[in-house]
């Protein structure tokens, strides 16, 4: 039986991704699909946190087995920055070529530009919660390069690529990225599930 899971996101970037990278592992719901239009808040300090938060929110508001992420951009110069704030660093407009600027300001005189995207997945089914991570290092560019993607993978160039996530095109970086690591954890977990 297939396993329908709601994804807690309201970035529809986000959403198109997860479920090209599923495949037919799972069914992905989104919150319109279960009538959900909460705005749900991400007040933690930490990824897991703010993925706790979401998918708990859901679990206990609709009942639905789901899960949440947040993804964080990590700067070693940057002592990790911006981090669990990396949506909304310029401010809560959330505006991401105001983040990508403001990040490479800050870089303008480092040689450290090293840097890495974590995803962290919070998974509710039934009663149980799982954390689940991916990640992927890479470096910061000196300027923005190509049209796909979103927020910071027009300045990120993965590590053993010459190209920024928005260059590569979503087949590649489906393929390797930070969300890509976490939902092959997810789908391992959820193929182990059925087999039980």
């Amino acid at each position: 039986m297939e396993q329908n899971l709601v994804f807690a996101t309201n970035n529809e970037h986000k959403l198109s991704e997860v479920r090209e990278i599923a495949g037919d592992s799972f069914r992905v719901l989104s919150l319109k699909d279960i009538g959900c239009f909460d705005d749900i808040p991400e007040t933690a300090d930490t990824l897991e946190g703010n993925a706790l938060l979401k998918a708990r929110h859901v679990k206990q508001k609709y009942g639905c087995d789901c899960f949440a992420d947040d993804t964080g951009l990590e700067i070693s110069a940057l002592h990790n920055a911006p981090g669990v704030y990396s949506a909304r660093y310029a401010g809560e407009a959330k505006d991401a070529k105001a983040n990508m600027r403001k990040v490479l300001y800050e870089l303008q005189n480092q040689t450290d530009r090293s840097a890495r995207f974590r995803t962290v997945i919070a998974l509710i089914i039934g009663e149980k919660e799982y954390l689940l991570e991916g990640i992927i290092e890479g470096t910061i560019i000196e300027e923005a390069r190509g049209g796909g993607g979103f927020g910071y993978d027009p300045i990120f160039v993965p590590r053993g690529y010459t190209n920024t996530f928005a260059e590569l095109g979503a087949d590649v970086k489906n393929t390797i990225s930070h969300r890509a690591e976490a939902i092959k954890k997810l789908k391992q977990l959820i193929d182990a599930k059925q087999e039980i």
